[in-house]
């Protein structure tokens, strides 16, 4: 489980940072002693990447793909894009790792999409190419050489603190909106415990979603969680989880959400029900998201930065061919952090954020 100390405002913001600053620093003369793939050395020709990502349905992956080309034309990086049909896709992602592995590209960038496909990541990688994970760290750590990542689990205890403290003692009677109700994805459970966690609720098993007392007390008063429903990080799909959860119990004051897109269609279903008062947070802070939150649909969200992901991937693999330099995990961690920061325009006493007015200026989409 991903973990880290409660980092300095200045820490949070690392991502609105130089990419290319950055990237010199943290990459520059570092080695790594684990076992990886054995692609080093001065590149004969172009270096050859594929990003592959979870489905280009979502903004947060477009951004990521942007990204990835403006650092891939920078660098004279040949790159390949591919993509899942939907968020949980992994035949689509299995098939473009295996297509990386036969045109003999020299490293792979993705945001991995389950247990299936971190197996073909193992094949990459004995085959002799430097596999990064964008955003979600694998199940399986041999899958990968290193991720490149929020602090998903941090994000989720963000805004589960900020929402404990914006009920100011209230019951929080809790919606749940997860990515997926058929798999294990780190992203999912991080985000989903790191939120029930900052919230101040028993989590019983970290690595599991749904598990904790459906009752009981958190940081602030009493809680009830009234389900959890998957989302597939869709607007259709948190429409839908919205309205189930409704179904069961219509006084629902607290929404979770897995990303925004999914946090704007359970703001449709419950608006359509005629409520607006209810609390919703989620986590993505893309430029969507945060007029969202100016608007009053989201009360909070986590911004994190997928098109650094994506630029630090690509500058990686460049200075792993040219110079024999692999990056490295940010320090305590076991991956590299790429920032998260709380954006709300409804600042909570004891709770770091930053306003919509610097969001916007550092989102993507």
């Amino acid at each position: 489980m991903n973990r880290t100390t409660t980092p300095s405002t200045m820490k949070r913001m690392i991502a609105a940072a130089s990419v290319a600053t950055l990237a010199t620093i943290g990459f520059a003369g570092c080695s790594s002693t684990a076992s990886s793939s054995s692609t080093t050395g001065a590149a004969s020709g172009p270096i050859g990447v594929s990003l592959i990502v979870k489905t280009t349905t979502n903004p947060f992956f477009v951004a990521m793909e942007d990204g990835a080309k403006k650092a891939a034309d920078a660098a004279g990086v040949t790159l390949t894009l591919a993509a899942g049909k939907a968020d949980g896709d992994e035949a689509s992602q299995i098939t473009a790792v295996e297509n990386a592995i036969s045109k003999g590209d020299k490293g792979i960038l993705i945001t991995p999409t389950g247990p299936s496909v971190e197996d073909a990541l193992v094949k990459a990688r004995a085959a002799g190419l430097f596999v990064i994970a964008l955003d979600t760290p694998p199940t399986n750590k041999d899958s990968v050489d290193i991720t490149f990542a929020t602090d998903n689990y941090l994000a989720g205890q963000d805004i589960g603190k900020w929402t404990a403290a914006k009920l100011a003692g209230q019951k929080a009677t809790i919606a749940m909106l997860d990515l997926f109700g058929d798999k294990i994805v780190s992203v999912d459970v991080n985000r989903d415990q790191g939120f029930l966690d900052g919230m101040g609720i028993n989590t019983a098993d970290k690595a599991k979603n749904g598990d904790e007392a459906k009752t009981g007390t958190y940081s602030g008063g009493d809680y009830e969680i009234v389900g959890n429903e998957p989302t597939n990080g869709a607007e259709d799909g948190g429409r839908t989880a919205a309205e189930t959860l409704l179904s069961k119990n219509p006084n629902i004051n607290v929404v979770y959400t897995i990303n925004e897109p999914a946090a704007y269609g359970a703001y449709q279903a419950f608006k359509a029900a005629g409520k607006t008062d209810m609390i919703v947070v989620s986590i993505d802070g893309g430029c969507a998201g945060v007029k969202q939150v100016k608007d009053g649909i989201i009360g909070a969200t986590a911004q994190q930065y997928p098109v650094k992901m994506a630029e630090l991937g690509v500058q990686a693999i460049v200075d792993l061919i040219n110079k024999g330099a692999k990056p490295t995990t940010s320090p305590g961690l076991d991956f590299y952090n790429t920032g998260v920061a709380l954006v709300t325009d409804a600042p909570q006493t004891g709770v770091e954020s930053i306003d919509t007015t610097k969001a916007s200026g550092i989102c993507w989409g």
